[in-house]
Parts: C-alpha cells; sequence; structure tokens
C-alpha cells in the first residue's frame, strides 16, 4: 500500500473519531443539557464539589472544552464563583482523562451492541429523550470502532522508511514535538481525539513512550488552548476561567517538558505497556494539576481577570440594544419576498423569548435588580417586533395573494401573538415570582428545585422545537411537538402530586415556596401550551390534526 493511500485511510479514521466524540457530546447536550447545567449551578458552589462536577460532566460530554465554556459563563455571568469555575475546569481535564482510560480497553464487542442498540433507539421513537440515547450509544460504537480503524491503518507505518526518521528526529527534539501535538490538538478541537491518536499509535510501537508522554503534554496545552480562542467572544469575565485553566495547564505541560529533559522519570512504573504508561501519565498529570492548582486557584484566577480585563474595554451588558429589522417596505409588492422577510423576523422574536426562557431559571437561583431589567428590557423588544410585524403583515394582506400565501401569513401572525404572549408570562408572572423569593429571602427544596428545573429544561427543548417547526414546517418534528405537550402534562401532575406529599410531611421549604413553585409549574406549563399550538397549522395542513387530538398515524 501506498503511503498516499495509508495517510488517507488513518485520515479517515480519525475524522471518524472525531465525527463519533461530536455524536455523543451532541446526544448528551440535547437530551440532558439543560438538567445538567441546572443542576452543575448548585454544585458548583461549593468549591470542593466543583473539581468531581467537573469530573463528572466532562465524562458525559466526553469534552473538558465543553464544561469549560459552560462554566465560564457561569462564572460570567455571576450565577458561580471565579475560583470555583476554575477548580471545576481542572476537575473537567481529569474527566477527560478518565475518558481516555476507558476507551484504551479493548471494547471492540460492545461495537455491535451500541450500533444495533443506537439504531434502534433512533430510527424507531418520536420520543427526544430516548432518539438522543440512540444517538449517543452510535456515537458510543463508531468512537470505538474508529480506534480499531486508526490501529488497522497505521500497521503499513510499520515498514516505512520514513516513519523512523520522523520518529527520531522528534524524539531528540521534544519542544518541537510538544508544539506539534499543541497544535494538532487544536486542528482536531479535541484533546481527547488527539490522546487517543497518539495511544493508538503506540500500541502498534510506532511511538516510543518518552516521546508519546511529550505528545500528550503538548495535547495538554493544546485542549487548554481551544476553550480560550472559542471564547474569545465572549464578555470578559467568561473568558477569565478558560484562561486561568490555560494558565494552569499551560505552565504545569512546561514544567513537566522541563523535568522530563532534565531528569526522566521511571515511565515503565505507570504500566506494562507503552499505551498503559501514556495513559497513566495523562490521568497523573492532571490529578497533579488540580493537587497543586486548589490552593493556586483563586490567585490565578485574580490574574486572568485582570488579562481580561486590561485586553477588552469591557461595557455594561444591555440586552435590549442592536436592533435590526428585516420588515422592507419595498419588498410588499412581491408577497413571496415579503413573507420571507416576515419569517426572519418572527425568527428574530424566537431567539429573544428564548433568551428570555434560559434566562429566567437563572434568576430563580441568583437574582438581582440589574439582571431583572435586562430580562424586563428583553420583553419590551418582543413587544415592539410583535406590533411591527403585526402592521407589516397586515398591509401584505391588502396586497394580492394566493391561498398559500395566505395561510402562511396567518400563521406568521398567529406565532407572533404566541411568541407575545410568551414574553408576557415570563415577565409578568415569572419574574413576580423572582422577585418574591428574593425580597423573603426563600429557598427551594432540594426535591423541589430539581422538578423545576428538570419541567423548564423540557420546556425550553420543546421551545426550540417550536421554533425549528415555525420555519421548517417538518410535520414530523410538529407532531414530535405536540406528544411532548402531552407528555408534560403527565409530568405537570405528578410534580404537583410530589409537592403536596412535601407540605403533607410538614416540610418548612416547602411550604415557605408552595406558591412559587407551582404557579411556576403552572406559567412553564401556559408557555408550553402556547409554543405547541405553534405546530397546529402544519398538523392541520398534512391531516395529522383531527379536532383538538392528534390524528392516529
Amino acid at each position: 500500500m501506498s503511503g498516499s493511500l495509508v495517510l488517507l485511510h488513518l485520515a479517515g479514521a480519525v475524522a471518524l473519531l472525531l465525527f463519533a466524540t461530536r455524536q455523543v457530546r451532541t446526544g448528551v447536550e440535547r437530551a440532558y443539557g439543560d438538567v445538567l447545567r441546572v443542576r452543575l449551578r448548585s454544585i458548583l458552589k461549593n468549591p470542593v464539589l466543583a473539581v468531581g462536577a467537573g469530573a463528572a460532566l466532562a465524562i458525559c460530554l466526553q469534552s473538558a472544552t465543553a464544561v469549560s465554556l459552560i462554566v465560564g459563563s457561569f462564572a460570567g455571568s455571576g450565577i458561580v464563583g471565579g475560583t470555583a469555575g476554575l477548580l471545576a475546569v481542572l476537575g473537567a481535564d481529569v474527566g477527560s482523562s478518565l475518558v481516555v482510560k476507558l476507551l484504551s480497553f479493548n471494547l471492540q464487542e460492545l461495537v455491535p451492541i451500541c450500533l444495533v442498540a443506537g439504531t434502534a433507539l433512533f430510527m424507531a421513537t418520536s420520543r427526544r429523550d430516548l432518539l438522543q440515547l440512540g444517538r449517543i450509544l452510535i456515537g458510543i460504537g463508531l468512537l470505538i470502532l474508529s480506534l480499531r480503524l486508526i490501529g488497522e491503518a497505521s500497521e503499513p507505518l510499520r515498514e516505512s522508511p520514513i516513519l523512523p526518521v520522523v520518529i527520531n528526529y522528534l524524539s531528540g527534539d521534544p519542544i518541537t514535538a510538544f508544539l506539534l501535538a499543541a497544535i494538532m490538538t487544536w486542528l482536531f478541537h479535541s484533546s481527547v481525539a488527539a490522546i487517543l491518536l497518539v495511544v493508538a499509535l503506540a500500541a502498534r510501537d510506532l511511538v516510543p513512550v518518552e516521546l508519546g508522554v511529550v505528545l500528550i503534554l503538548g495535547a495538554n496545552l493544546g485542549g487548554g488552548v481551544i476553550a480560550v480562542v472559542l471564547s474569545r467572544a465572549s464578555p470578559a469575565k467568561a473568558r477569565a476561567v478558560p484562561l486561568g485553566n490555560l494558565i494552569l495547564r499551560g505552565v504545569g505541560a512546561l514544567l513537566a517538558l522541563i523535568g522530563l529533559i532534565l531528569a526522566p522519570p521511571p515511565l515503565d512504573l505507570l504500566g506494562t505497556t507503552v499505551a498503559s504508561q501514556l495513559v497513566n501519565a495523562h490521568i497523573a498529570f492532571n490529578i497533579a494539576l488540580v493537587i497543586i492548582g486548589m490552593p493556586l486557584a483563586g490567585m490565578v484566577y485574580r490574574v486572568a481577570e485582570r488579562i481580561v480585563s486590561t485586553s477588552t474595554a469591557e461595557t455594561p451588558e444591555d440586552l435590549s440594544t442592536a436592533e435590526i429589522s428585516a420588515l422592507s417596505e419595498a419588498a410588499l409588492d412581491t408577497p413571496p419576498q415579503a413573507l420571507a422577510n416576515a419569517t426572519r423576523e418572527v425568527v428574530g422574536v424566537c431567539e429573544t423569548v428564548e433568551i428570555m426562557l434560559a434566562k429566567i431559571m437563572e434568576l430563580y437561583e441568583a437574582a438581582d435588580d440589574q439582571k431583572i431589567k435586562a430580562l424586563a428590557a428583553l420583553d419590551d423588544r418582543v413587544d415592539r417586533k410583535h406590533a411591527a410585524i403585526k402592521i407589516y403583515l397586515a398591509k401584505l394582506t391588502s396586497r394580492q395573494l394566493n391561498e398559500d400565501e395566505a395561510l402562511r401569513c396567518q400563521e406568521l401572525i398567529g406565532a407572533s401573538v404566541k411568541l407575545e404572549q410568551v414574553g408576557d408570562i415570563i415577565v409578568r408572572n415569572m419574574l413576580a415570582h423572582v422577585r418574591k423569593k428574593m425580597e423573603r429571602g426563600l429557598e427551594f427544596t432540594p426535591e423541589g428545585w430539581r422538578e423545576l428545573a428538570s419541567f423548564h429544561a423540557a420546556v425550553l427543548a420543546n421551545a426550540r422545537l417550536a421554533f425549528n417547526v415555525l420555519v421548517s414546517r417538518d410535520p414530523a418534528t410538529a407532531r414530535q411537538l405536540v406528544l411532548e405537550k402531552d407528555r408534560l402534562r403527565d409530568v405537570e401532575k405528578s410534580s404537583s402530586n410530589s409537592h403536596f406529599a412535601r407540605l403533607r410531611e410538614g416540610t418548612a421549604k416547602s411550604i415557605e415556596t408552595s406558591t412559587i413553585h407551582l404557579d411556576t409549574i403552572r406559567d412553564l406549563k401556559q408557555i408550553n401550551s402556547l409554543l405547541a399550538s405553534i405546530a397546529y397549522p402544519v398538523l392541520e395542513e398534512h391531516g395529522l390534526l383531527r379536532g383538538s387530538r392528534l390524528a392516529a398515524g
């Protein structure tokens, strides 16, 4: 086999590895992302628990970078402290290294099981949680398969006359090898994928253990760079956590590299094979960073804060600015173009409502007057855009429209009205609950908060489905949205029963927050019903709506 063909096969195997990792992360984020974020916010308030929480989330998402960005956004909005956030990201790096350890075992028997089970779930169900579970299983199966393909694709490299030359050069120039691994990790946008590639090559005796450790240290540096670059457009406070992680990780990797060059440690103590030695070295490095970083996290975070504050002139967050209208009066004489403009504007309202719906639950946990005013300003934006859309579409109806255009016009008006009503519920009802909770210093029970967070996460996921239906008009998605409405009705009944059970037990916090809890569930259920009704015109058009119920199908 020619060298170019070997590299092509290896590139394909690496591409499958990256794709599989992305599939697992996407499935976890879509199925459990909102619930994980809500629970993470409460745990991160304890610096010690933050390390474990970061590790657990990184294992779920198979990405320390994703955890770094999430935690950075929490620190930027003031939900968690920067020091605790930095510790969580260090824990996430440990979790990421444990993922590498798990995948280094021989798991080939799981490939057909994961692929068959995942495909069956993905193809045979319309339930969002089971569908995403299928995606996760498919991703795990492909991930394990890709590691085998990397091994098989790299086998011909044993006979390559060029590879020993490259390996000898990199072994004699650890600094170049270190930087090369960091760049490779950045290109992959995944430290897990980069390290798994190094381990797979080492398992075939293509990379010696000393060079492999250098490459892994470089991959750790590259992993820290990814989050810093991806967060460069975020507010300064949100960039401090990823930058603090890069400072600790970069300094630690450089010191470890210097130590490896000056006084090579007995790496054979880390395992019986080169692959196990590299994996265990990766885990040991990240655990050492946590141990060293715990007393230094506060100082490092302050340094990172100072760096980002001097590099950017921070401006107060104003969510009510930067409005652009797509409602061109010149397009009214061309109905298809005018309807496209109106659709763009309604989609803009959808985005604003989604921000409001996501932010409101954060205020239940940590609110202040400035954040409350910022959210209320978003509702003013929704009201302005709603009025402009109604006027624009009213003018359009005076033109000559065919039947489809007239129906689409009414559909957009109806969607705009529902979105405006959702904004009113959030601001007039739910913000009132936030103020009451804040003024009286009330706290939910852990069980009650989990119920609210889970219910809110489901409504937020359904909101995104509804916004997709508005644009795509896909009947399958519309049907799924209405089915989710029926499911949430049952969840709401179960939540109310659990809440009343806690009241009967006389739980003090349940009694204090009873009205807020029940009213919030009611408001979220009403929001979900309004958003689900966006699907009705699509279902009716395809004959999938019978009276007030879904037709059998």
